[in-house]
C-alpha cells in the first residue's frame, strides 16, 4: 500500500483552490437543514456558487446543469427518497460528478440504510464520511452513535480501501488524521482542529467543499485531497485564535476566505 501525504503547502492544492475563485462553479447540494447554512457559507467562502434543496424542478434542472453535486443523506429528514434518488440519477446521466455523504449509515435504521445503499448505484465520484459510517457501508459492523462516529479514522483504513475498490469511487474518511483511498494508493492529510467535531455541520460542509473542487481538478482523488488539505489548514488556523466553538465556526469561514484570497 502506497501512502502519500498531502497538505496546504502543496502548490497544486493552492492552485486548485485559486481555480474555484476564478471559475465560481455552480455547486448543487441536497443536505439536511441543520448543515445547510454552514455548507453554503463554506462554498461562498472559497468563491463557489451554491444552491441547496429540492424545490420543484430543481433535481432535474440543477442536478444536470451544476458543475458538481453533493448529496448528504441526512437530507431525508426533509427531502423525499424519490427526489434524492432523482438528483443522483440526473447528475449521473448528465456526467456531473457528485459526492455522497452517508450520514448516520449503520447507526440502526435499516430503512434509512436501504436508501443510502441505493445511491451507490448512481456512481458517486467521491464518498466521504466518518469512520463508523464508512466501515458500515463497506460491510463491517461499526454502528455509530447517531450521527457521531464510535471509531477513529485509523480503524477505517482497510474498510475505505475495500469500499473504494468495490464502488469505483474515491473514499475519504475524516478524523484526527484524514485518509483518502483511490486504487492502491492512500493519501494522508493531517492537521485540523478537534473543534471541527463540535460545530454542527462541519463534517457535512466538507462534502460540499469536495464538490467545489471536483470541476477544477483533473481527477476525483485530486479534488478530495485538495478539499481535505484546505479544510485542515483553515481549521488549524482558526483554532489558533478562537476562544470557543462559536468563534471557531466563524473563524473557519474567515480562514477559508483568506486561503481563497477572498478576504
Amino acid at each position: 500500500m502506497s501512502m502519500i501525504t498531502v497538505s496546504w503547502d502543496d502548490p497544486v492544492v493552492r492552485d486548485r483552490l485559486g481555480r474555484i475563485r476564478q471559475q465560481a462553479p455552480f455547486i448543487y447540494g441536497v443536505t439536511n437543514y441543520v448543515a445547510a447554512t454552514l455548507s453554503a457559507n463554506v462554498l461562498l467562502a472559497v468563491g463557489a456558487a451554491p444552491a441547496i434543496g429540492t424545490a420543484p424542478g430543481w433535481p432535474e434542472a440543477f442536478g444536470a446543469s451544476a458543475a458538481a453535486v453533493w448529496i448528504n443523506t441526512a437530507a431525508l429528514i426533509s427531502t423525499s427518497e424519490k427526489d434524492m434518488l432523482h438528483v443522483a440519477a440526473c447528475a449521473r446521466d448528465a456526467g456531473v460528478p457528485w459526492v455522497l455523504d452517508p450520514v448516520a449509515f449503520g447507526a440502526g435504521s435499516a430503512e434509512y440504510d436501504r436508501i443510502v445503499r441505493r445511491l451507490l448505484d448512481f456512481a458517486p465520484a467521491v464518498i466521504r464520511g466518518n469512520a463508523s459510517e464508512l466501515m458500515a457501508l463497506a460491510g463491517g459492523d461499526a454502528g455509530g452513535k447517531g450521527v457521531e462516529t464510535t471509531h477513529g479514522s485509523d480503524d477505517a483504513l482497510r474498510h475505505i480501501q475495500a469500499l473504494a475498490a468495490r464502488s469505483g469511487a474515491v473514499v475519504a474518511v475524516s478524523g484526527a488524521t484524514d485518509y483518502i483511498a483511490s486504487g492502491s494508493k492512500v493519501f494522508v492529510v493531517t492537521g485540523g482542529d478537534v473543534r471541527l467535531t463540535r460545530v454542527t455541520g462541519a463534517g457535512c460542509a466538507l462534502g460540499a467543499l469536495i464538490a467545489a473542487f471536483l470541476p477544477v481538478c483533473d481527477t476525483a482523488v485530486d479534488a478530495a485531497c485538495g478539499a481535505h488539505a484546505t479544510y485542515a489548514a483553515a481549521a488549524e488556523r482558526a483554532g489558533r485564535h478562537a476562544v470557543g466553538t462559536g468563534a471557531f465556526g466563524v473563524g473557519l469561514l474567515d480562514e477559508l476566505s483568506v486561503l481563497a484570497g477572498l478576504q
